[in-house]
């Protein structure tokens, strides 16, 4: 008898398990979307439309914008708290630079179970100064970091829609510091 009630609690929690990876997983690949937003300078570099994101309905101004070597830039388009417990950061990456630019292993971050698992934008970080706390990108249970990947380089007039996940900090913080290795940091607010 204590081996079937073994049996069953073991396979409720893997079920229980593969769901919540599942919800993290699908709502870490809907934060990478279009904004809404126009995107002239990159027409050529991408095919085809795409639907209207969860970033639908922001303003054409991006919250923050952070200036990268060799002409990146990292537009800040809405750092959304969800109820999982926590944050997405959703964006843009743009090369504006007149050469294509291979992505810097930096992005990636230092830490070896991120580096693993290839190029990332895993090595960005939001900080709350007022709570004194640093948040990582958020990883799956294999190691990967929850935010986009593949990205090796990115040709001039390019942009690419990129997000990241994070931990949520405490309900009353809305006001963190974002911060990527190689580019400068920048002040964003937190909705939702």
């Amino acid at each position: 008898m204590s081996i079937r009630f073994t049996g069953k609690a073991r396979r409720g929690m893997v079920a229980l398990t593969v769901a919540a990876g599942l919800a993290v997983g699908a709502t870490g690949c809907g934060g990478g979307g279009d904004d809404a937003k126009p995107h002239a300078s990159s027409s050529a570099s991408r095919t085809g439309g795409s639907d209207p994101s969860a970033q639908e309905g922001q303003s054409d101004t991006p919250m923050a914008e952070l200036k990268g070597p060799n002409g990146l830039v990292l537009q800040i388009a809405s750092a959304k708290r969800d109820n999982g417990g926590f944050i997405t950061v959703s964006g843009e990456l743009k090369n504006d630079g007149a050469k294509t630019v291979t992505l810097p292993a930096q992005l990636s971050g230092n830490e070896t179970e991120i580096i693993r698992n290839g190029r990332s934008l895993g090595g960005a970080t939001l900080v709350d100064s007022q709570g004194k706390k640093r948040y990582y990108v958020l990883r799956d249970t294999d190691g990967r970091p929850l935010t986009t990947t593949g990205i090796t380089s990115v040709k001039s007039g390019e942009t690419v829609p990129v997000f990241m996940q994070f931990p949520a900090p405490p309900g009353g913080t809305d006001d963190v510091s974002f911060q990527m290795p190689m580019f400068a940091p920048a002040d964003i607010s937190i909705s939702g």
